[in-house]
């Protein structure tokens, strides 16, 4: 078996360490560790395609819902990192969602108060900026905050792709 790197980059590790989804309000997302092995990931994929004959997937999974869906890396370009990359939600009844449009966008939705699959479920409350996830947004992307509106509607755009990929993977 060809070893491969599973680490989750710095910024991820850091803002899930915050613990911010086990005090958030119907929310279920549990992040985990490291990325998921390319293995199981790949059987995964195999049952949610409905091809048994399916190689691995462009994802690098850090998380999931209580339901089995997964959130992940979508690594549209195998040549870049890792963190700019989309992160996309695939759910365990067929959801796609681009949860944000790579790891910058991903740091601000937290530090605004949204946990990643709010996103896919919808927002029903009033979301607060969280400032130690503020501070590692900033430390990381470098910029500005960036507004909840501006963060969905940029992963959004993102979604047509997805879906013509998965589209194309199920038989």
């Amino acid at each position: 078996m060809i070893e491969e790197d599973r680490a989750l980059p710095v910024a991820l590790e850091e803002a899930h360490a915050c613990r911010f989804f086990e005090d958030h309000d119907g929310h279920d997302f549990q992040p985990d560790d490291e990325l998921a092995w390319s293995g199981e990931i790949t059987e995964w994929w195999r049952y949610w395609t409905g091809d048994p004959a399916a190689g691995v997937p462009p994802f690098r999974v850090f998380g999931r819902d209580g339901s089995g869906g997964l959130a992940a890396f979508w690594i549209r370009d195998a040549a870049a990192a890792v963190e700019t990359q989309p992160v996309v939600f695939l759910g365990s009844e067929g959801e796609l969602k681009v949860i944000a449009r790579d790891l910058g966008d991903y740091l601000w939705l937290l530090a605004n108060g949204v946990g990643p699959l709010e996103t896919v479920d919808g927002i029903h409350r009033v979301p607060a900026p969280i400032p130690e996830l503020v501070a590692i947004a900033r430390r990381y992307t470098g910029g500005a905050p960036r507004s909840v509106e501006t963060l969905i509607a940029a992963a959004d755009a993102e979604l047509p792709a997805l879906t013509l990929l998965v589209g194309s993977s199920i038989r």
